[in-house]
């Protein structure tokens, strides 16, 4: 029998009810189930909670929601080197594999073997002078904080110092988040297994506006060298407020992303399904 950590959407109603019927489905079939505390009273099973879900054992977490919970969930268990299947009950679902009539099919086959993992690189990030990292599936960003003005952040690479942005932020973004944050920054689009880093400035107020792609065995290192503070977001949580003087340094994460598939994933399909891109 599996170890399943089951974590849900905070504000979906209908993934609270997958959930309780997934729960117990799973442990019908023999299976011990936990799920993180506020996920477990959310969804009515608050005997199956827990406050630490890191090193567990499990042999698979399932993430019921959107591609925020699906970045919540890899969060949550990819240090342990845990596969992650994604049920769809969100919007966009870019990340996710299945949709929820297909759930407990999905789990059977994983459960059987019948099913591939996609790893996919995560940035480790991590704040000069300060102990302990944030891992992030899809990017880190460093942003201005007043509105109307701009942040200056110098970037070094390897040690050695490349330029200094006039910006409103700058993105470092792996393949898979190619297709978030960095997308509406006008970044490249990256096949989500791509191993590398694109660093993006945003609303760059300078000539030099290009994504610069980065390998990853690279590391980054972005300082704040203005009088005005940053703020940095990873995967879109908020993490701190830098000041001049602060740096981040940004490198690949030793562990990635173990996502469960069941068919070799068509990218390109993927992409002009999810996006709306028509044939012609």
């Amino acid at each position: 029998m599996a170890k399943i950590l089951v974590a849900v959407h905070q504000h979906r109603e209908e993934a609270a009810v997958l959930a309780a019927d997934a729960v117990d489905w799973l442990r019908s079939c023999g299976h011990d189930v936990e799920l993180p505390s506020a996920d477990a009273v959310m969804v009515g099973r608050a005997a199956f909670g827990r406050d630490d879900v890191a090193a567990q054992g499990y042999d698979l977490a399932l993430s019921i929601g959107g591609d925020g919970t699906m970045l919540r969930t890899v969060e949550l268990v990819s240090a342990d080197d845990v596969p992650v299947l994604g049920v769809n009950v969100g919007q966009l679902g870019y990340l996710v594999e299945v949709e929820p009539d297909g759930l407990r099919t999905a789990v059977t086959r994983f459960l059987d073997g019948e099913h591939h993992i996609e790893p996919r690189m995560r940035l480790e990030v991590r704040r000069e002078g300060v102990d302990g990292s944030v891992s992030a599936l899809n990017e880190m960003v460093l942003e201005k904080t007043p509105s109307g003005h701009t942040v200056r952040l110098a970037v070094s690479v390897d040690g050695a110092y490349f330029m200094t942005f006039i910006a409103d932020g700058l993105i470092v973004a792996t393949a898979t988040g190619s297709t978030a944050y960095a997308l509406s920054a006008r970044a490249p689009i990256v096949a989500p297994t791509h191993r590398l880093m694109v660093l993006t400035p945003v609303a760059p107020h300078m000539l030099f506006d290009r994504s610069l792609v980065f390998e990853p065995a690279s590391q980054l290192r972005l300082e704040v060298c203005s009088w005005r503070p940053a703020e940095l977001f990873v995967d879109g949580r908020s993490e701190a407020m830098l000041e001049e003087g602060d740096a981040v340094l940004v490198s690949a994460s030793p562990h990635p992303a173990r996502l469960v598939t069941f068919e070799r994933r068509n990218f390109l399909g993927i992409l002009k399904s999810k996006f709306g891109l028509n044939d012609r």
